[in-house]
């Protein structure tokens, strides 16, 4: 269904008469590129079993003439562990019109918002794919959505709208075969394919001298399902954001809010399944620095401190911290990316190190470290990993 749809938006879009393009005497310019990599990790622990396997080969074609496109990415994967991610994948297919004021795009797209580095706070259009909870570049987490977006922009401000009739929401590691499952999971059903049912938002970006900022609001629903008596629900929802980003010298400074009105509450977090519910306001504050001392060294730190402002009025934390520096005439990249739960005491950490053999190929080796007793990195406490990737980029 959702294919269909995109392909239909892609052929309508680019079939739009427009007097620029009949005027246009430039010729249709197409643009093919991809990647092949494949990844590989192993448990750190007994019995020191396959983790992850998998190998993907990503196509991505764009189609342009004058003011009007159409953008394509596909992945060919083949998983040998979760053999149902296995297969022809359709990621983004949508078309464009885009000229010095106005970008519209309609079909399958993935959509950001905000400043935050790999945390969601007013970034909540595109869900997760958590099958392989974090272990995966984040851009790969990133679910597309059916939507139509709407950009007007000038010098100093920028105007966003968008829309989204069907909905998109987290997939979640239920099968016991996958290695990152989190048990047998009963979801309801996703709200009906009705107009009633859309999302839809918008942001206004201004890009001044010493700071860029930006608001936003968005009428949507929770897009990771919350439990109630044990079967997962899901309910509207309306975010309400602001960012910044404010560099000086070295330093780049981050901030981002999001007040979600109305979300879907379990009434407790000390039981598994709560047996009510309570939609209610909850606060979402980030603060965040990037440095950048020279030498190719980059650090960075972010904390984001959230608060429900119903049932158990509960405070919630969370910090990352990112430290990375190339080598070898920047041929040699090390990394070292940790999400701490401030609240459990809880770590995920992934160091990694990428070597780029040419510029089309590298080769990756790292270690996903967990830590935890309580909180979210604790069910997957014995799941540290260590892996190996191969890139090949055309």
């Amino acid at each position: 269904m959702k294919s269909v749809f995109s392909s239909v938006i892609v052929l309508c879009l680019c079939a739009i008469p427009h007097p620029a393009i009949a005027q246009d005497e430039e010729s249709l310019r197409v643009d093919v590129k991809g990647f092949v990599d494949t990844y590989h990790a192993m448990r750190l622990e007994r019995p020191n079993d396959w983790m992850s396997s998998r190998t993907r080969v990503r196509g991505e074609v764009t189609i342009e003439k004058g003011e009007v496109g159409a953008y394509i990415s596909a992945n060919l994967v083949h998983n040998a562990i979760l053999k149902d991610r296995s297969g022809l994948q359709l990621r983004e297919a949508y078309g464009y019109f885009s000229n010095q004021h106005w970008d519209l795009r309609a079909g399958r797209q993935i959509i950001t918002w905000g400043v935050a580095d790999a945390l969601r706070l007013t970034d909540i259009i595109s869900p997760m794919d958590y099958t392989e909870f974090l272990a995966q570049d984040y851009d790969d987490i990133r679910i597309p959505v059916e939507a139509l977006r709407l950009r007007y922009s000038r010098e100093k401000w920028s105007a966003e709208v968008v829309a989204i009739p069907v909905s998109s929401f987290f997939e979640l590691p239920t099968d016991d075969e996958n290695p990152w499952s989190v048990g047998p999971l009963t979801i309801g059903s996703e709200p009906s394919r009705r107009l009633c049912n859309m999302e839809y938002g918008g942001r206004l970006s201004f890009f001044l001298s010493g700071i860029d900022f930006s608001l936003s609001a968005l009428h949507t629903w929770n897009k990771q399902p919350v439990f109630v008596n044990g079967v997962g629900e899901y309910h509207r929802m309306t975010m309400l954001g602001a960012d910044c980003s404010i560099p000086l010298s070295q330093f780049v400074f981050r901030a981002e809010f999001a007040e979600y009105l109305d979300e879907l509450q379990p009434s407790s977090e000390n039981v598994q399944w709560s047996m009510v519910n309570v939609q209610c306001s909850m606060f979402n504050g980030l603060l965040g620095v990037d440095w950048y001392p020279g030498n190719d060294w980059s650090l960075s730190a972010q904390y984001a401190h959230k608060y429900v402002a119903g049932g158990d009025h509960r405070n919630t934390g969370l910090a990352t911290l990112r430290i990375s520096k190339e080598l070898l005439h920047n041929t040699l990249a090390l990394q070292t990316f940790a999400y701490i739960d401030v609240t459990y005491g809880g770590i995920y950490n992934r160091l990694s190190a990428d070597y780029a053999l040419n510029d089309q190929l590298h080769a990756m080796f790292g270690i996903d470290y967990f830590h935890a007793d309580r909180g979210t990195f604790s069910v997957y406490k014995k799941n540290s990993e260590a892996f190996v990737k191969l890139k090949y980029s055309f």
